[in-house]
């Protein structure tokens, strides 16, 4: 887990790194893509330097305050991500169906704006349910089922939970998964829709690589994340899930978007040549 947890900020740190240097890449998507990495390592460090003091610590505790402070930072990280993801298909489907107008309409000033709005809509939308969860009756022998703060296994551990409860955090879950998820499923039906009219087989193959690595990376956070929080009952794998885009993702996110991107491949070549020039 800490190996994991090093390679994660040193590849997320690397990317943020690469796009701030190199000139060539100061373009709208690479700034998303650095947003996202810069949210990944916040991602990841609400939860696994935690969960690691666990693992070597014979006393595994935590503060009633932290443990909600935990809850509410890990889930707006986690909506952060879930709209930053939707922002990044939006500015690729943008990019494809109007390449004209696309510098234009994607300007600095507009870029920043739409980069902050995933934030705000974050750290918005998960406090009614904190503040909701953290006013139940606690009872038993207060023993979180997890390796961090959630909302399922928190509320599990109430006395009672009043249906207005339910419903709220069913809601915000619907609208932090799901209406997220059905805005890049439709950006990218109408991106490769457009794509397949495209006649040259140089241009298809340009307009997916573009977007393969996000749709990757999209894949794999939805994948884990929906079958957790889409059904608040919870399961036995449900440790197992929440890991894998907790740490999994994180770790393997700035893999996919060096290795897949020619553009960040690219300058990574042009460096180890002057590295071998010196």
């Amino acid at each position: 887990m800490l190996l994991t947890y090093i390679i994660c900020v040193v590849g997320n740190s690397a990317i943020i790194a690469i796009v701030q240097v190199e000139q060539t890449l100061h373009t709208p998507m690479y700034l998303y893509i650095s947003t996202f990495a810069a949210l990944e390592i916040m991602f990841v460090s609400s939860t696994v330097p935690n969960l690691l003091i666990n693992l070597v610590s014979a006393r595994k505790k935590i503060s009633f305050i932290g443990c909600f402070s935990q809850l509410y930072v890990f889930n707006s990280l986690g909506v952060t991500e879930c709209y930053l993801l939707a922002l990044m298909v939006f500015d690729r489907h943008l990019a494809i169906n109007n390449p004209l107008h696309y510098p234009a309409i994607m300007n600095n000033q507009f870029c920043l704006k739409l980069a902050l709005l995933p934030w705000v809509v974050g750290f918005l939308i998960v406090l009614a349910p904190t503040i909701i969860t953290a006013r139940l009756q606690f009872c038993g022998l207060h023993e979180i089922n997890h390796f961090f703060c959630d909302f399922a296994p928190l509320q599990s551990m109430a006395c009672s939970i009043p249906f207005y409860v339910i419903v709220i955090t069913s809601s915000v879950a619907f609208i932090d998964v799901v209406v997220p998820f059905i805005i890049i499923l439709g950006f990218y039906i109408h991106i490769i829709i457009t794509v397949l009219k495209i006649r040259s087989e140089e241009g298809k193959k340009k307009a997916f690589s573009t977007c393969s690595s996000h749709l990757i990376v999209a894949s794999l956070f939805y994948g884990t994340a929906a079958i957790v929080y889409v059904k608040p009952k919870g399961s036995q794998y449900d440790k197992i899930l929440a890991l894998m885009y907790t740490a999994v993702t994180p770790l393997i996110n700035p893999f996919i978007y060096t290795f897949r991107n020619r553009d960040v491949k690219g300058v990574f070549r042009r460096y180890m040549d002057l590295v071998k020039q010196r």
